[in-house]
């Protein structure tokens, strides 16, 4: 049975005090409201990542996770993390080829398949993000676009690695618009990269993967998305900054 995942990506935001409380405040509710077998992930900017890590040491149902790495192991590179530094301080998962990462910084499928390795060399699970604009959706080579950035980026990987790796399809036209995709959207990508992994890895490894949708979920539309029978859980922004609306999330499954 393929792991169900939620994972908050507080992106540049909250202090360390307020950051503390919100990791507090998830850690209490999921112990007191989580009964079902759901992978919590808190993803926190790098400064917070150590602190953040004590306050979720005994619960057994989070994990935490970077919001990036560098491509490179060591070296120059002046305000960079190294997947090594992540590794070194507990850190589980790190977030890779988020779309605001591709937009802002120009991060290319080569130099993504490049932090995979790296992350993986490192004992870290990737959270690979895929997913297009509104002008490629509109022209309608979505399905192409987001299969290109997977093979790119990811289909140089043994079995055994790509099982390692959980996608997140990121529709980027829903990302902070307030649009949502429709469970029919939504389900019809999921599937489209479940069989996109198939055609390369086979059914069964494919069936291992878990996807998740990242685009404006919500506790109002999270059961829906959720219930979809390839939508594996959510790659949360806005909504984990809020640990009502988050720990809802985690709930809706």
């Amino acid at each position: 049975m393929r792991q169900k995942i939620v994972a908050g990506n507080w992106k540049m935001n909250n202090t360390l005090d307020e950051g503390l409380k919100l990791t507090s405040e998830i850690v209490n509710m999921v112990s007191d409201e989580v009964n079902t077998d759901v992978k919590v992930i808190l993803a926190p900017p790098f400064v917070y990542l150590t602190q953040v890590k004590g306050l979720i040491k005994d619960a057994d149902k989070i994990s935490l996770s970077a919001q990036n790495c560098n491509d490179n192991e060591s070296g120059a590179y002046t305000g960079e993390v190294a997947a090594s530094m992540l590794a070194s301080i507990g850190t589980e998962y790190v977030i890779l080829g988020h779309s605001e990462r591709r937009e802002y910084f120009e991060e290319t499928n080569e130099q993504l398949a490049k932090k995979i390795d790296l992350a993986l060399k490192n004992n870290l699970k990737p959270i690979f993000c895929c997913g297009e604009s509104l002008e490629v959706r509109e022209n309608g080579l979505f399905k192409e676009f987001v299969s290109n950035q997977i093979e790119e980026s990811l289909f140089h990987l043994g079995e055994d690695e790509l099982k390692k790796v959980v996608i997140a399809y990121e529709p980027i036209w829903a990302i902070g618009t307030g649009k949502t995709a429709s469970t029919e959207q939504a389900q019809e990508m999921h599937a489209s990269i479940r069989e996109l992994l198939a055609e390369r890895y086979g059914a069964e490894i494919a069936e291992e993967i878990s996807i998740l949708y990242g685009g404006s979920c919500k506790p109002g539309n999270a059961p829906e998305l959720f219930a979809c029978k390839d939508v594996d859980g959510g790659l949360i922004g806005g909504a984990s900054l809020k640990s009502r609306d988050f720990v809802d999330i985690i709930k809706s499954f």
